[in-house]
């Protein structure tokens, strides 16, 4: 002191006049930390509910995207706010409460800001917007409070941060949608429940501590290979380097094991070719063995087609005469399911022109149209060997009678020993899973907040009929799933697949009805109609979020990924980070009765089906809820 007294009262002034301020930067406090970082936004008119004088925690006064505790804000929330510009790093580090940062669906381009100087953030997201270039390998080092980093759709390139595997806590990473390219860390977190490093350059074997996780979430990356893609792996994760050494010509023993090395190649490159042949010989083959495997039924076995004209867009809904059959030489026969239809034969589907839709659980679809112009989809049903004709006939005529808006019960059926079909009508605007996750058309842009409320509903009604009609099952649907509800022109939803079970070969229905199945089916084999359920509260949350439910296609083993997400997210009252983008910003309005759908969904996928609501409590709390 005596010291600074000898310096003299301009010194001490002038010192004072420094410290100041210092001062009053480390003291800054949330909303002052708030305000200064709105100034380094570019027209942040989203945020003119932040004022100075005014409390960012006030109940009454309330900063649009903040949550709070205790007084301080924890939560940043500015989610589609249509927000660009610098991210001020030094106000955020000011704020000693904060914990959760989310800027989804906004305008942010650049690198990716210093938010590993928040240590800490328990949860990042970042989805949908224009970050760009490499994150430092490093980058995570000092973030070990870190669980959910939600990094997808944004312009990320490099090498995907080595960083991230020593996360003790990480629950969720999504990466999918950039430009990442190299090898897959060693992620080996037992904690890690959400995963999806789809679409992006990434090469190299997936890591065994990875295998849990659904093929469909590292799809996208054609370099990627090893055991879980069925693809071999020709390049190495790791080169070890070491000194030069000076070049010399190979022993004969190294240059043999080259000319082994490449004839290998060569039967490998051979062996593919021949696979992938093979591969195209048996698709061509599929979709012409319903005409040959039946080729000698008779082509007199027309019911009269020709004399009567198809609905529009080949509809052919209660226009079919009940229980008509007609047996062809072969044993076979076609038996007609509905009352008041179009008649038509097995010669008829056997002269169509058949398109392949696809490949599911129970057989091969087809899309069969007539020479009439009726167009008809031809499920070919396996694992029904050992039914017999009348247990068959008997159980497609039980589905057939049903008849509900949102049913699309099956038209005809086809027995011989070897060959089973059930005939639907053509819906062509296609599946429900198509137009959330495939479809980015106009169909898509349909699928607003009144909309998909539309198909919830209309769902639940079907499943409800369903369960009534087919109480006596011990399992009334059994394959709901996104992909087994059908959308019509007005979006009004058709349930498909129902009832199966019932004439399905009993050893192979716990594998081949797989929908979304409920924890006790996958863990003690036990079914009930509260199986059902949860597989509508799968859907429900699927619909709401518009999140893909990926491990539940998982060769029927089940999985967790939106259940646990959606119970995580509503443990911590962070439901509206649930919320699918594309319905939020349209009606702002609904939030709260969106809020409602996921409560109706997380209650019918409690894991305890005892706790878990049955469907017609579900649906009278569907109904309750209006747009």
């Amino acid at each position: 002191m005596a010291f600074l007294g000898h310096l003299g009262p301009p010194f001490l002034l002038s010192m004072i006049l420094i410290t100041i301020p210092m001062m009053s930067k480390s003291a800054m406090n949330d909303a002052d930390a708030l305000l200064r970082m709105k100034q380094s936004l570019n027209n942040p008119v989203s945020l003119d509910s932040w004022k100075p004088g005014t409390n960012p925690c006030d109940e009454v006064i309330k900063w649009v995207g903040l949550i709070c505790g205790n007084g301080i804000v924890t939560t940043l929330r500015l989610r589609s706010l249509n927000l660009s510009g610098e991210i001020d790093m030094f106000a955020l580090s000011q704020m000693q409460g904060l914990r959760v940062i989310n800027l989804v669906n906004n305008s942010f381009s650049g690198s990716l800001p210093e938010f590993n100087k928040l240590g800490a953030l328990k949860a990042i997201y970042l989805s949908m917007n224009q970050f760009s270039g490499e994150i430092p390998s490093d980058y995570f080092t000092k973030m070990v409070s870190l669980k959910k980093i939600w990094f997808d759709n944004n312009n990320f390139s490099g090498h995907i941060p080595s960083s991230l595997a020593h996360l003790p806590r990480l629950l969720e990473l999504h990466l999918n949608d950039n430009k990442f390219s190299g090898f897959i860390p060693l992620l080996g977190q037992q904690t890690l429940e959400s995963l999806n490093l789809s679409n992006n350059n990434l090469i190299g074997d997936i890591p065994s501590s990875l295998s849990r996780f659904d093929v469909a979430l590292f799809d996208g990356n054609p370099g990627l290979c090893g055991p879980k893609l069925r693809k071999l792996c020709l390049n190495v994760r790791q080169i070890p380097k070491g000194p030069k050494q000076p070049s010399k010509p190979p022993p004969e023993s190294l240059k043999m094991a080259y000319m082994l090395m490449g004839l290998s190649g060569f039967i490998l490159v051979a062996m593919l070719i021949g696979i992938y042949v093979l591969v195209q010989k048996r698709k061509k083959e599929e979709a012409d063995q319903m005409r040959v495997e039946t080729r000698d039924a008779d082509d007199s076995f027309g019911l009269g087609i020709d004399n009567v004209s198809p609905k529009e867009n080949g509809s052919t809904r209660g226009n079919l005469e009940k229980g008509s059959s007609k047996k062809t030489k072969g044993g076979g026969d076609l038996m007609l399911l509905n009352e008041g239809s179009v008649a038509f034969g097995l010669s008829d589907l056997m002269k169509a022109g058949a398109e392949v839709l696809g490949n599911g659980s129970l057989g091969s679809s087809y899309k069969a149209k007539l020479s009439n112009g009726l167009v008809l989809v031809v499920k070919r049903l396996k694992e029904m060997n050992k039914i017999s004709k009348d247990e068959f006939q008997v159980g497609m005529s039980r589905l057939g009678r049903l008849e509900h808006p949102n049913v699309l019960a099956p038209l005809a059926c086809h027995f011989q020993k070897k060959e089973k079909l059930a005939i639907y009508e053509y819906i062509p605007k296609g599946s429900l899973l198509y137009l959330l996750h495939g479809d980015r058309g106009e169909s898509h842009a349909e699928l607003n907040w009144p909309t998909r409320l539309k198909i919830i509903k209309g769902v639940a009604l079907g499943m409800g009929y369903i369960h009534r009609e087919l109480a006596t099952l011990a399992l009334p649907h059994g394959n709901l799933k996104s992909s087994n509800v059908l959308l019509g022109p007005n979006n009004d939803p058709l349930v498909v697949d129902y009832g199966l079970i019932s004439i399905m070969d009993a050893n192979h229905a716990a594998n081949v009805l797989t929908g979304y199945k409920a924890p006790e089916a996958v863990h003690n084999q036990s079914t009930s109609p509260k199986c059902d359920v949860y597989s509508l509260g799968i859907m429900i949350l699927e619909i709401v979020t518009g999140k893909f439910p990926s491990q539940y296609h998982n060769k029927g083993k089940g999985g967790a990924d939106v259940v646990e997400w959606v119970k995580s997210a509503m443990l911590e009252q962070h439901e509206m980070e649930l919320l699918d983008p594309e319905i939020t910003g349209t009606s702002t309005n609904s939030l709260g009765e969106m809020r409602k759908m996921l409560q109706i969904g997380a209650e019918c996928t409690e894991s305890d089906p005892d706790i878990r609501i049955d469907i017609s409590e579900a649906i009278r709390r569907i109904e309750e809820i209006n747009v």
